[in-house]
């Protein structure tokens, strides 16, 4: 009878533990959050198949469309104007941006990211009939080394890039991950 009281107060602790390891995965989401809606990832995670543009999330000019496989309808792709990098300044502070295969999610997988409460957006990345099918450890991939991703910090003109460094955005994607994925409460 000795050794119940002892085992109980480590499997007491072992709770407190992954209770405490949750709740900073679930911090950590907070971060994820922040950066999926800014606008340099909401403007092409979003429900309807109209990309938004600028930091105000405004209707893109010339009634751009998503198109079936995320790259533009027929006739406006989205690299007749989107290049491979950023068009220099002399192009003028809203010149098209651009970074490699510039596109948005595809018709049946939208990933909309745009007006989803935290829970939400959550539940999106985890499951991968929403996500583009990836696994956990893609999505760290994806996030930390996608070009496309990667042009939300550097993204030209006088667009904002994202507010949190990519390096803090990386880290708290891998946190959330490494703990288990665990969703805020709302």
């Amino acid at each position: 009878m000795t050794l119940r009281a002892p085992t109980i107060a480590l499997a007491a602790c072992a709770s407190i533990a992954a209770f405490s390891a949750q709740g900073q995965a679930v911090r950590a989401f907070e971060t994820v959050r922040e950066v999926l809606q800014h606008p340099r990832c909401q403007n092409c995670h979003i429900p309807g198949n109209a990309p938004l543009q600028h930091d105000q999330g405004l209707p893109h000019a010339m009634n751009v469309q998503r198109g079936r496989d995320g790259r533009g309808a027929a006739a406006m792709n989205c690299s007749s104007c989107h290049q491979t990098r950023n068009l220099p300044a002399e192009y003028g502070a809203n010149a098209p941006p651009g970074a490699p295969n510039w596109h948005l999610p595809p018709e049946n997988m939208k990933m909309v990211f745009i007006n989803l409460p935290a829970a939400e957006l959550c539940r999106v990345l985890k499951d991968p009939k929403r996500n583009g099918g990836k696994s956990p450890e893609q999505l760290v991939k994806h996030v930390a080394e996608d070009k496309l991703v990667l042009w939300g910090w550097e993204p030209g003109g006088s667009r904002a890039p994202v507010s949190v460094p990519h390096a803090q955005f990386v880290g708290a994607f891998k946190d959330w991950v490494s703990g288990g994925m665990p969703c805020p409460a709302r």
